[in-house]
């Protein structure tokens, strides 16, 4: 609830450039090969072109920046030149650009749309090769670029980061001027590992994802085959990414270990999303990817466990699934990419599942052993460094799940642990016990509380409690504009209840103030408090909604002091099923969506205000302002199995 938070906010956060759009009258992207067939200085290389042994370092940079990322990629790159090929350590890019969303320079090349072949220097780019429209998401540029640069620049050490929107399992990069294509997980591990096999390397030293959600257990295990050590976040990144004048340790020292680099890039993006306000939810981890394989087995183990043991286990992986960390969330089940810290997950389980116990504690340990390193912010604490896909009912699978590769058996459990949850009879479906599901009220100092009672015998089954409030409208339909967790008894006496402060988040640019729906939920360890409100983005341009665009504001709240201590706005690419950081212009219009449910029970996101807020996103004011006395206020309190089965209890009241 929001208590104490019920005073003015502190505005903060980042502001961008331009909006979402499609480059226009892009041509077709040019062949792969033209990568390999281009002159190269091979004269370093062995007689079948594979690069000869070396010293040091060589770092390939893979920049996805024909998207919404381009500006921040650009202050990458420029970073990254500020350390430059030196010493023992060599830099080549392949960097695609947009002609949307920045205008600017790259130090000294001048601006330019399209990819380009760079060598990274000190406080310079060297453009080796100009490659007009590419497509980023073919994995045969990828593989193309890899064994160039590690011909063109061979070393004792090599490693690869690749930038831009990332989505997990499904992929990463979304070229916007190729028709948003992307790479899969199998993509990136056809690329990579035809693009080393050319080059005449096993495997990289290290693999990086500067990029949204990568770091899962779906990804680690796909792609260990490639890499020793695999750097790479579980929740959003904030659109600053990494910082890469972490390079200078490689740079300093040729014979710095993967361990090394990876830990430097850690402690370098801890630092700067301290500096830049986004620490609070920031995740990132260096997997050592030679553990994977005890990794699966462990997998394997539990999930075998939870499979066989699916109607007995069912109740408490649900009530554990909706407590444990989730990343990329969003009060949109839809557009909520449904990734769940594995570590929490299993060691929770195991706590209340004393039969598998032992392969969940097996698991925990394989998770850690993998984990060489990784920072958390105090929205995101206590993760462990992997993630794995689990909405919580079978409606909200994708069904491009079924094509990913199965190592650890994750697939099947989620199979069985749907079907026990259809087995649910009617009879021990949740059911509030008062007549008319009238929901016992009461206003106290501490805002209006809210409780049912259940049959106890539900008790076991139940996973959480959601409570829902909004306004009556003259039609009968409710505007909802928050959502809370409540909370289920577990002594046997069958209560659920909550308790809503009377208050409701606005947000102003100065001239117009909106209201917005807001979704909260309180980490009492870690003292934050989370809030997601649902938005939607247009460029200053915009005459239909053709940039439309659905957006996700994120706020991290000290609890005690109700402080905002980090604000990222994100938007979502409904291609690839991911958010990346908000990209706007002042100019352009901010509108928060709230939920409205009409009286005939349909449902729809609607905007809260006809004009909307300027999009100068620093500039934002958050208000939680307390209810008018009088205003009519519908309220609800909903219990929902690990089946998704759900039972609710409402009332209609008058704020006093």
């Amino acid at each position: 609830m929001l208590g104490g938070l019920a005073v003015l906010l502190a505005a903060c956060g980042g502001s961008g450039k331009a909006a979402d759009s499609t480059d226009a009258g892009a041509g077709a992207a040019a062949d792969p090969s033209a990568i390999t067939d281009a002159p190269a200085d091979t004269t370093a290389g062995s007689a079948d072109g594979s690069a000869a042994p070396g010293t040091g370092w060589t770092v390939l940079v893979y920049s996805i920046a024909d998207t919404n990322l381009e500006p921040y990629l650009l202050t990458d790159l420029g970073e990254m030149a500020a350390v430059g090929t030196e010493g023992g350590l060599q830099l080549a890019a392949l960097v695609d650009r947009s002609s949307d969303y920045s205008s600017d320079p790259l130090l000294n090349l001048p601006d330019w749309h399209g990819g380009k072949l760079i060598d990274i220097r000190q406080g310079s780019m060297v453009d080796e090769q100009d490659l007009g429209d590419v497509d980023t998401g073919d994995p045969e540029l990828l593989s193309a670029f890899i064994t160039r640069g590690i011909q063109e620049h061979p070393a004792a050490h090599y490693a690869l980061i690749i930038s831009d929107h990332g989505a997990s399992w499904p992929g990463l990069g979304g070229d916007e001027s190729s028709n948003s294509d992307s790479l899969s997980v199998a993509e990136l591990k056809q690329g990579i590992g035809s693009g080393l096999a050319a080059a005449g390397v096993d495997k990289l030293d290290l693999l990086g994802f500067d990029a949204c959600l990568m770091a899962s257990y779906e990804v680690a295990t796909e792609i260990a085959p490639l890499a020793d050590r695999l750097v790479a976040s579980q929740e959003l990144e904030p659109g600053h990414g990494w910082d890469y004048t972490a390079l200078k340790v490689l740079a300093d020292n040729p014979d710095t270990t993967a361990d090394e680099f990876g830990s430097a890039l850690i402690r370098g993006f801890s630092d700067q999303a301290d500096a830049e306000g986004t620490k609070p939810e920031i995740t990132l981890a260096m997997i050592d990817l030679t553990k994977m394989g005890a990794v699966d087995d462990a997998l394997s183990a539990f999930t075998g466990q939870l499979t066989e043991s699916a109607t007995q286990v069912a109740p408490v992986v649900g009530k554990t699934r909706a407590d444990t960390l989730g990343f990329g969330k969003s009060p949109d089940p839809t557009e909520d990419t449904q990734m769940t810290d594995l570590g929490l997950l299993a060691s929770h389980i195991g706590v209340d599942a004393l039969y598998v116990s032992d392969a969940a504690d097996t698991l925990v340990k394989a998770i850690n052993d993998a984990v060489v390193d990784s920072v958390a912010g105090s929205g995101t604490q206590g993760a462990t460094g992997l993630s794995i896909y689990f909405p919580p009912k079978a409606e909200l699978l994708d069904a491009a799940y079924a094509g990913v590769t199965e190592h650890g058996g994750w697939s099947t459990f989620l199979a069985s642990y749907y079907g026990a949850g259809d087995a649910i009879t009617a009879d021990a479906k949740p059911q509030f016990q008062s007549d008319g599901d009238l929901a016992d009220t009461s206003f106290a100092a501490d805002g209006l509380h809210i409780s049912g009672t259940f049959d106890p015998a539900d008790e076991a089954n139940l996973s959480d409690a959601t409570m829902s409030y909004g306004t009556i409208e003259a039609d009968g339909s409710i505007t909802f504009f928050g959502e809370e967790p409540g909370t289920i008894s577990s002594d046997g006496s069958g209560v659920a209840s909550g308790v809503f402060d009377l208050t409701t988040l606005t947000i102003s640019d100065g001239t117009e103030t909106a209201q917005a729906y807001l979704t909260l939920s309180v980490d009492d360890s870690a003292g934050t408090t989370s809030i997601d409100v649902p938005m939607a983005y247009y460029s200053p341009d915009d005459i239909g909604g053709e940039t439309y665009q659905d957006v996700l504001l994120t706020l991290t709240l000290d609890t005690a002091t109700g402080d905002i201590v980090n604000e990222t706005y994100y938007s979502y690419d409904d291609k690839l099923g991911t958010y990346g950081e908000l990209t706007a212009d002042p100019k352009g219009i901010i509108v928060p969506e709230v939920l409205k449910v009409g009286a005939d029970g349909s449902t729809e996101w609607v905007p809260t205000s006809d004009v909307g807020l300027y999009a100068d996103l620093p500039s934002l004011q958050y208000d939680v302002t307390p209810l008018a006395s009088g205003t009519p206020l519908y309220i609800d309190l909903t219990v929902t199995d690990f089946g998704g089965n759900s039972a609710t209890v409402s009332a209609n009241v008058t704020v006093p």
